[in-house]
């Protein structure tokens, strides 16, 4: 046998021992028991009607023999025939492992009066067991609906002897067997099998449970001798191909760092955003009804399937047809991301499921889908998934789980009061929010408009004002900010404002141009007088120099003639 866990230890007499463990290959099972459950050894899975016991127990069979280890199922309480058709439903072909050997399907049901009259034996039915696994060569047993042969019996100590020579034949021929058990309410009946707990090796308990009538299914082991395994309480679901367990209890942060900005849709939000959304984070958009939630989700689908990346859109409130229809009016055309399969829905009603069947749904798509971006619409709609509690689990996860993948997640919440911005979520996540944008309306001079405010942007330098934005034909427009006495102006406030200002900005040009004429007016006249003084000093200057210039020549004259008349006299002499 291949493929056998050798995880979990004991120690005996100072010697580690190896307790081998056959995989049970269900979704998230064996991760909780630590490997698988224990070879050779006897497994009871017990628990109420309908919780799941039977499929369990088969789907172990079943996935075992496609990995090629031939096992037998005996019912005490179906028929073959019916067991073929179940499986069936959950696309498993017993009928096909039937005749390559790998399974056998044995028919236990037994009428009531053959027991009380003392006709049945218990060892016929264990050699029938024992000469078809030899012939097979199988080593897994599963012995469904135990209490439905325990409770034909009138005398109690030849039921328990019975039940003690089953588990003694399975463990002394080495088969790895698993039986299932109902419990009951009673207490009569509770105590009556409780000796079969302590007879096995490992214990499983399966319940199910209503929740604001949402009917959910839970699984913890009890017992597992010489092993470790997860102590808590976990999700168990029936899907249409089998059982998942959901173990989230047993994982770690593993959260990957936050990638590079890319776009929004939107090139004025991704500047308010400091440079558009991170990948791998978790963006929440929050506000009331009809604020423009979808209609930002769609700009974004529409601008990253541009880009040829896959989103998955997960709606509780509205159809795939609605949702793709309604955004065709702001101009935002989802059909072409979804003919080129580059965006897929998945539409449920949350009262149509228990939030762990919701979240196993998911986590198949994302695993099927492989999207780099997931859009939840809306988390406010997950409390009827039953319960607060119940839709904090389911939108923990998702996110963990995306965050683990490196997946965008952006989640969209319909608040209920628009004065309390800072539970953006009401579910006690916004430590999980890498990016918050809360959408509100603003009531101003008889109109309603619509307002954005980046709330929270980690790791990135945001805008922190509120912006007025439309809805249009072309998508969302965001419109600058204006600001009034009472802080920022919105519709007819804004406009008026911007009118009065633009009134005011023209009377203060007109008193300026008014100014300006009327000081070039004084500077021409004040230029005007300066010249005529100025004209008027130089005549003055040029009689004065025209004078000077006599009265040099009259002195250079007479100068001239003194000296003629000293030379006169001096020749006279």
């Amino acid at each position: 046998m291949d493929n056998i866990c050798d995880q979990s230890k004991i120690c005996n007499d100072s010697k580690c021992v190896s307790i081998q463990k056959i995989p049970t290959y269900i979704n998230g099972f064996d991760s909780i028991l630590g490997g698988g459950i224990p070879r050779g050894r006897t497994t009871i899975v017990n628990g109420g009607p309908g919780c799941g016991k039977s499929i369990l127990s088969m789907e172990w069979l079943y996935r075992n023999a496609l990995a090629g280890r031939p096992g037998i199922f005996v019912s005490f309480e179906e028929h073959p025939a019916d067991i073929r058709q179940n499986a069936l439903t959950m696309g498993w072909n017993l009928a096909a492992l039937e005749e390559q050997g790998l399974l056998f399907l044995l028919d236990a049901c037994q009428k009531s009066d053959v027991i009380i009259s003392g006709q049945f034996n218990i060892n016929g039915l264990l050699s029938i067991i024992d000469g078809k696994a030899s012939q097979m060569k199988a080593e897994q047993i599963v012995l469904d609906a135990l209490d439905i042969l325990l409770r034909l019996y009138e005398n109690q100590f030849i039921e328990q002897n019975d039940v003690y020579s089953i588990h003694q034949f399975l463990t002394s021929h080495s088969y790895t067997s698993m039986m299932t058990i109902k419990t009951y309410q009673s207490a009569s009946l509770a105590s009556a099998y409780s000796f079969v707990d302590f007879m096995a090796d490992c214990v499983i308990h399966l319940d199910q449970r209503v929740l604001e009538q949402i009917s959910t299914r839970r699984l913890r082991i009890t017992k597992y001798r010489g092993s470790g395994f997860g102590r808590n309480e976990y999700p168990f679901i029936i899907s249409e191909d089998g059982c998942a367990i959901l173990p989230i209890s047993t994982q770690g942060l593993h959260h990957k760092a936050l990638g590079e900005t890319f776009s929004s849709g939107n090139d004025r939000l991704d500047n308010l955003l400091g440079g558009g959304y991170r990948r791998g984070s978790t963006i929440l958009i929050s506000g009331l009804t009809g604020a423009g939630k979808t209609i930002l989700a769609g700009t974004f689908i529409q601008s990253i399937c541009a880009k040829n990346e896959k989103v998955l859109f997960i709606g509780f409130e509205e159809s795939e047809d609605a949702i793709v229809n309604n955004l065709l009016s702001p101009g935002i055309d989802l059909r072409p991301a979804l003919d080129h399969q580059q965006l897929i829905f998945l539409t449920s009603l949350p009262e149509a499921m228990g939030a762990e069947e919701h979240l196993f749904r998911v986590i198949r798509c994302i695993k099927n889908f492989s999207p780099r971006h997931v859009i939840l619409d809306a988390v406010s709609a997950c409390k009827r998934m039953g319960g607060e509690q119940s839709a904090s689990d389911y939108v923990i996860r998702l996110i963990n789980s995306c965050k683990e993948n490196h997946i965008t997640t952006l989640l969209l919440n319909q608040s209920l009061n628009s004065n309390q911005i800072y539970q953006i979520s009401g579910m006690e996540i916004s430590s999980l929010i890498d990016t918050a944008i809360v959408l509100n309306f603003q009531e101003s001079k008889g109109e309603i408009n619509r307002t954005l405010l980046v709330l929270k942007s980690r790791g990135l330098s945001h805008s922190n004002q509120y912006r007025e934005f439309l809805i249009t034909n072309h998508g969302i427009q965001l419109i600058d900010v204006y600001l009034g006495e009472g802080g920022v102006l919105t519709g007819a406030a804004r406009l008026e404002k911007i009118s009065r200002d633009e009134q005011e900005q023209r009377l203060r040009k007109f008193k300026i141009e008014n100014m300006r004429r009327n000081l070039v007016n004084k500077e021409a006249a004040l230029f005007a007088v300066r010249t005529e003084q100025q004209s008027s000093i130089d005549f003055a200057r040029s009689q004065l120099n025209t004078l000077i210039f006599e009265e040099d020549a009259i002195q250079t004259g007479r100068k001239a003639r003194g000296e003629w008349r000293k030379r006169d006299n001096i020749e006279s002499l």
